[in-house]
């Protein structure tokens, strides 16, 4: 008996249906990898949130107070004229994250522009949202601003560098993630009492007059938010948030500023509320200096004084959001929207 020993191959047509099926279940399976993909980033951001929330609760346990957000004196006010150029409070906080030996590098009482590259560039995972950055990345280079530096106002009437003035091209690590300031219902006018100068921030972590030394040296600050100074409630006040950063300008000063840099209150704090909403726009590089914000789509992540982690939609009424970045302004708000 003869075998036939044909052998039937794949017409053009049907190889071009299994191609075509294959693609399909690729197009419906990608979206799932990468929603699961940021999910998992968002969750580390989350505890990284968390890290940074308990890291500063710690120091206030130490300190009985929040730390200053940065040094910062009023105009006409000469008693406290000090300070101005020094570090923020991701310095102060870094021994609440096993970071000892790192913060022992920094000096409080000179510039932050004075400290070596190698201190200066030093950044941590914790620092960095992994839908953003990772810490690889977390380096810029740009002008460190001072205090001689003339000043724009945002459409909101916040303040952010539009000059040149300058302490030197430096480096320095960068961020994504800022303490609560507060509102802008103290002012942003031009005057003293203006939010961004020392104790005018109604947040938790705020611009703090310096106390200074026999040699005008800051050696101490005055404005000391403590536990009881947020009297909407600890579950009621932001503490610490992601601080919106435009699309296509990481690295690059001042826009995604050196958040060891004590020089402007945003390099390492935002305010929100009515005029200051969650940025929505990822490009916004004009308000957007001063807002919350994030790269997690319709969400944006805080944590509250009393530890917890929450996400809001990026659409929250702005009035709600000045409410949770107010820690003393009556308005005890639920986060059940």
């Amino acid at each position: 008996m003869k075998m036939n020993s044909a052998r039937r191959a794949f017409t053009l047509v049907e190889l071009l249906v299994v191609i075509a099926i294959i693609g399909i279940l690729v197009g419906l399976l990608l979206p799932a990898v990468q929603a699961a993909r940021e999910a998992a980033r968002r969750m580390s951001c989350q505890n990284n949130l968390k890290q940074i929330c308990l890291a500063t609760e710690l120091f206030h346990e130490s300190y009985r107070c929040y730390p200053p957000g940065r040094y910062q004196p009023r105009p006409g006010e000469s008693k406290y004229v000090c300070g101005g150029r020094e570090i923020t409070w991701l310095v102060r906080i870094l021994p609440y994250l096993e970071q000892v030996a790192a913060e022992d590098r920094w000096d409080y009482r000179r510039s932050y522009a004075d400290h070596p590259e190698e201190v200066r560039t030093t950044t941590f995972p914790f620092f960095c949202c992994p839908s953003r950055r990772s810490v690889s990345d977390a380096v810029g280079d740009g002008l460190a601003v001072n205090n001689d530096t003339q000043w724009c106002f945002a459409p909101c009437g916040c303040p952010y560098p539009c000059s040149n003035s300058s302490s030197g091209n430096v480096s320095g690590a960068v961020g994504d993630y800022g303490g609560n300031q507060g509102d802008m219902s103290s002012g942003s006018t031009g005057l003293a009492t203006d939010f961004y100068y020392g104790g005018n921030g109604n947040g938790l972590i705020i611009s703090s007059r310096a106390r200074c030394g026999p040699a005008g040296e800051p050696i101490d600050w005055v404005d000391k938010i403590k536990h009881r100074d947020a009297t909407d409630g600890l579950s009621n006040t932001f503490l610490v948030g992601e601080m919106h950063v435009p699309l296509n300008m990481l690295g690059q000063s001042p826009t995604d500023a050196f958040i060891y840099n004590g020089d402007n209150v945003f390099n390492s704090m935002r305010i929100g509320g009515p005029g200051v909403p969650i940025i929505t726009n990822l490009n916004d590089d004009g308000n957007g200096l001063v807002s919350w914000g994030s790269w997690h789509g319709s969400v944006c992540q805080f944590a509250l004084a009393d530890g917890s982690v929450q996400t809001l939609s990026v659409n929250i009424d702005t009035f709600t959001l000045g409410n949770l970045c107010n820690r003393h302004d009556n308005q005890v708000t639920s986060l059940g929207q």
